[in-house]
């Protein structure tokens, strides 16, 4: 897969975006968990465990948003919320989004891997630097990413321990301005197998 990714930019504060039609930035290879069918996995696997967003910007325990050097961060829109960057040097280095996860305050008691989507949406390239924290687990999708238009920046958190404080975040180092919508906190894709 592609560092670069194409799609449609956003419009103007009056239009809704259909977040589900962002392409992400990890293939489905590098996401899913494989599991035989006769192994223990928890329902509701498939939904998202939280959705961090301009208007949901605490979740629970720790879980939270840091928006570094935002233009503006538009709530009260008709269309979708979001918050929009561009391109300058700040003291932590350029603009950005950043959420920290708690895993263990969303009643997760076993080490797990998740999936931190950041949707947004540029106006050209733009140029990311990609990072993550998952303490003693691993973490993949991470570094300089040049992404435009709708695009759902994914990371993996893999074998994290319920009681860690995570993080990911995304941080502009050039290109274009562009829009954060949401960033999702996810379990992986399960895929069976024999």
């Amino acid at each position: 897969m592609s560092d670069d990714y194409a799609g449609v930019a956003a419009g103007n504060d009056d239009m809704t975006v259909d977040l589900s039609t962002f392409e992400k930035t990890l293939d489905l290879r590098d996401i899913a968990t494989k599991i035989r069918i006769d192994d223990i996995f928890h329902f509701p696997w498939f939904l998202p465990i939280d959705t961090i967003s301009p208007t949901h910007t605490v979740g629970k325990g720790r879980t939270n948003l840091t928006l570094i050097a935002p233009d503006i961060m538009q709530t009260d829109t008709v269309g979708t919320p979001y918050a929009s960057f561009s391109n300058r040097q700040t003291q932590a280095g350029g603009p950005g989004v950043s959420v920290h996860f708690a895993p263990g305050a969303y009643g997760i008691s076993g080490t797990g891997s998740y999936v931190v989507s950041f949707a947004i949406s540029a106006s050209g390239p733009v140029t990311l630097s990609v990072g993550a924290y998952a303490g003693s687990g691993t973490t993949s999708g991470t570094g300089s990413r040049t992404v435009n238009a709708n695009v759902s920046v994914a990371v993996v958190l893999n074998n994290v321990p319920p009681s860690q404080q995570t993080y990911v975040s995304i941080q502009q180092t050039g290109g274009a301005q562009w829009s954060w919508y949401t960033t999702s906190i996810e379990h992986p894709p399960l895929v069976f197998q024999p």
